[in-house]
């Protein structure tokens, strides 16, 4: 070394001769003179701020901050720290005096010491690379240290930092995903904790991120303590459901995945599944083991040794379980199957939509399943002959399964009955709006079912309309509502347009329910309504006296509230109306139009005007 013992001047000296004296002066525990060489060091060379000698630099100086308690200026200087470069012994020095900080009343809670703690000591105690700290010993002790002595103090010396952290984690309440000895456990293993990044107001899991405490416990064999933590921190939640959760999904999955297979070893079918199931959820693939553990489990899920405590629901939830977790397995398939069937056919009775859902089931699980199927069809019939008699309060009957129950038994009259009333209700429908094309259309389909199949005339098909429209506008009629009599008059009207040999009587049902129409229209509406009604020239005058009459009153009404409104001439315009139809016209061509071919004298009045 170019310096003298008293550090005085000597032109040989250079930076690095002047911090090998400091940390020389410092193993030594010459601390007065130690900060008089770095102030030389820093006046002759600057302060270092590169390379080793400014990790050096760094290192002793928070050696001597941590010495005197300075802390915050030990953890300012600390993430600055290459370890490989810095002087073992002074490392050793700060990681002592750390832990011993660490250790004082007050301080279970202070995680950037904590932080310098682990990082420190599981860089000195790096069964990989100990050669450093191993020398250090030797070169202090002036004789080797024996492998048997190295070996028994470094296990030593490990267990007594992890049962302080341990201690200090149960002192504070940390779980092992936030604990201090998770940290140190993971550092040692393979580096995990950065001390660099710990904010001022360190949380809970400020020594190492969530995904490598979880990733740590779950290789090591601590799946069940992962799980007991997450369950706690989260008892209502599962990873995806909470923001940030990719942090530890995947250790959670595997973590899972272990219990799911330690449960079915200890025959506790449900719970492996549900395990086994969540670990699939989220995102896990199966190993051949846990196959094994999901296809023993729905196996056996349900029974008991005895036969006592069978439960068939349990016994399908478990199979639908073990289904989705191995849905090529036919065996799993097949049991899951006989389950759905055989409680279908229990609870027929006593439960029909249950015993339905558990048929439709087993058919998803196993398509064109015999019993299965014939079970549905059973139901479906049942609900046809309720629905034939009005009394089907289900859910509503699908044309196509109808007509699928149709293709398998062609016997089946309920299918029959419930198509042909199911077309008759369409053609009911399509002839309230109008559409006459339509409404044959549903009737053709009507002879579809009624017998053999066979091709009828137009006439045939008319007739059957007519008599459809006319049965349904008496069931409609019935009330006085106005859109129940608007629907009767369309009905009439529509089947009235049909050619048929009932006509006569259409007509006269219509003319029938027009007047109905007309009435309830004069006690419930105003005199505009009725009025429209009898410009849909539905009817002609004098075919009812007491329909005309009902006009005749709703054109003087109407012709009073306009005289009142101050519109005369409207008033006027209504009053002549009145007239013309209060004589009783023959025909009705003289109110919409001349009543032959012949034009009419240029000053011929046809009355069409006036009504207008």
């Amino acid at each position: 070394m170019q310096a003298d013992e008293t550090g005085g001047p000597d032109w040989d000296v250079t930076a690095e001769s002047l911090l090998d004296a400091a940390v020389e002066a410092f193993l030594r525990a010459e601390f007065n003179i130690v900060q008089p060489i770095l102030q030389r060091l820093r006046h002759e060379f600057g302060v270092p701020d590169i390379g080793s000698t400014a990790v050096r630099h760094d290192t002793l100086l928070a050696a001597l901050a941590a010495r005197v308690g300075n802390w915050p200026d030990v953890l300012r200087r600390c993430p600055d720290f290459d370890l490989v470069e810095a002087d073992t012994g002074i490392v050793h020095a700060l990681a002592v005096i750390a832990l011993r900080e660490l250790a004082q009343e007050g301080q279970h809670t202070d995680a950037r010491t904590a932080a310098v703690v682990i990082v420190l000591w599981a860089y000195l105690l790096d069964e990989e690379d100990s050669d450093d700290f191993r020398a250090l010993l030797t070169e202090r002790r002036g004789e080797p240290v024996p492998d048997a002595a190295w070996e028994q103090a470094h296990a030593q010396l490990r267990n007594r930092i992890s049962e302080l952290l341990r201690a200090l984690d149960v002192r504070a309440g940390r779980d092992v995903l936030s604990a201090w000895s998770t940290a140190w456990e993971a550092e040692c293993e393979g580096g995990a904790v950065s001390f660099a990044d710990l904010p001022a107001d360190a949380g809970p899991d400020a020594l190492t991120t969530l995904a490598d405490a979880a990733e740590y416990l779950v290789r090591n064999g601590r799946g069940a303590e992962l799980l007991i933590a997450y369950e706690a921190r989260h008892p209502d939640s599962m990873p995806a459901d909470l923001p940030g959760h990719d942090a530890c999904t995947v250790s959670l999955a595997r973590a899972l995945a272990g219990r799911g297979r330690d449960l079915a070893r200890a025959c506790k079918w449900s719970e492996a599944l549900a395990d086994l199931d969540a670990a699939v959820w989220l995102g896990h693939t199966l190993k051949d083991d846990e196959r094994a553990a999901v296809l023993q489990a729905g196996r056996n899920v349900g029974r008991s040794r005895t036969g006592l405590d069978y439960s068939s629901r349990v016994r399908i939830a478990g199979l639908e379980q073990a289904h989705s977790l191995l849905p090529q397995d036919t065996s799993l398939a097949d049991e899951l199957t006989a389950e759905l069937v055989a409680e279908g056919k229990r609870v027929e009775r006593s439960d029909p939509r249950e015993s339905r859902s558990r048929f439709a089931r087993a058919l998803a699980v196993t398509p064109a399943h015999p019993e299965a199927r014939a079970g549905l069809d059973s139901h479906l019939t049942a609900d046809l002959e309720k629905a034939i008699k009005s009394t089907h309060a289900g859910d509503a009957i699908l044309v196509d399964e109808v007509r699928g129950l149709l293709a398998r038994d062609p016997e089946c009259m309920p299918a029959r009955l419930w198509l042909s009333k199911h077309h008759a209700e369409r053609a009911v429908s399509a002839a309230a709006l109008g559409r006459t094309d339509e409404a044959r259309g549903a009737v053709r389909e009507i002879f579809r079912y009624d017998g053999p199949e066979r091709s009828p005339g137009e006439r045939l098909v008319d007739d059957r309309l007519v008599g459809i429209l006319v049965a349904a506008a008496r069931i409609t009629g019935i009330a006085d509502a106005r859109a129940g009599l608007e629907r009767r008059v369309q009905l009439l009207h529509t089947a009235a347009s049909v050619p048929s040999h009932t006509r006569g009587h259409v007509r006269e049902d219509l003319n029938e329910a027009l007047l109905h129409l007309a009435e309830h229209l004069e006690d419930a509406a105003s005199p505009s309504d009725v009025i429209e009604l009898f410009l849909r020239d539905l009817m002609r005058t004098g075919v009812s006296a007491r329909f005309d009459q009902i006009v005749e009153a709703a054109y003087r009404n109407r012709a009073r509230v306009r005289e009142t409104a101050g519109d005369p001439g409207g008033a006027l315009r209504d009053r002549r109306c009145a007239e013309r139809v209060g004589a009783g016209l023959p025909d009705q061509g003289f109110l919409f139009g001349p009543a032959s071919a012949r034009p009419p004298r240029r000053n011929a009045d046809t009355g069409q005007d006036t009504l207008f």
